[in-house]
């Protein structure tokens, strides 16, 4: 892997294993139930929870403190979550891609994540298997949520990841340096060459091209 592969991985590591860590750290000094009151949105029933996400209770418990704190009405919005994203890069610009992961783990489209929302998500991110994992990416990936990825929406992608890291990477990272990745994952992926990729070609691709895997970070380093 080249030096601004490890760098970007280095750094987009940083979410999920403090994500991870605290849910390690913290779960067993956490043996009170959910706390639902003065909230505006009501998280589901802790048990439902548990069953659909592979999160234990002490861990969920752990996951919604955090959440309350940061968000003490039980909503965020796109606003609110672009801000406590940044605070995981202040060297670089990360609104565009804090926009793009907004959306993905927006899975209804209403504009705002609740805590079920952010369980979901970073349940499969951290805990998911390879095809969940990457039924996510692609999800990502798909910025207009066609069921397909063009180059352009891959393009965007990569330049909103090289706007929070890239250009602060050391070698620095040159301006053609997205353009000329997407050329190199787009020519890979489209196998049919008719100029979108689809989810069977993204997940093929991905799974037996370990250099895709580890330049796109489509685990758990998404985030």
């Amino acid at each position: 892997m080249k030096a601004k592969d490890k760098q970007h991985k280095t750094e987009s590591n940083s979410l999920g294993e403090r994500s991870d860590a605290s849910l390690r750290g913290d779960a067993d000094s956490a043996e009170d139930e959910l706390e639902l009151a003065t909230v505006r949105h009501r998280p589901e029933a802790l048990d439902k929870l548990e069953a659909q996400s592979k999160f234990s209770r002490k861990e969920l418990q752990v996951l919604y403190r955090s959440f309350k704190n940061e968000c003490p009405s039980g909503i965020v919005n796109e606003d609110n979550f672009k801000e406590i994203y940044a605070q995981f890069f202040p060297q670089g610009d990360a609104s565009t891609y804090a926009h793009f992961l907004f959306n993905a783990f927006d899975t209804d489209h209403n504009g705002s994540l609740s805590f079920e929302d952010f369980v979901m998500g970073l349940s499969v991110l951290l805990r998911g298997t390879i095809n969940e994992k990457l039924y996510w990416a692609f999800n990502l990936y798909d910025i207009n949520k066609d069921g397909y990825i063009t180059k352009e929406e891959m393009l965007d992608i990569m330049r909103s990841i090289y706007d929070m890291m890239g250009k602060y990477t050391h070698p620095a990272v040159q301006d053609e340096a997205p353009l000329e990745h997407v050329e190199k994952f787009f020519q890979k992926m489209d196998k049919n060459k008719d100029g979108v990729v689809t989810i069977d070609e993204f997940m093929d691709t991905c799974k037996t091209d370990d250099s895709i895997m580890q330049s796109m970070h489509l685990f758990e380093h998404i985030i």
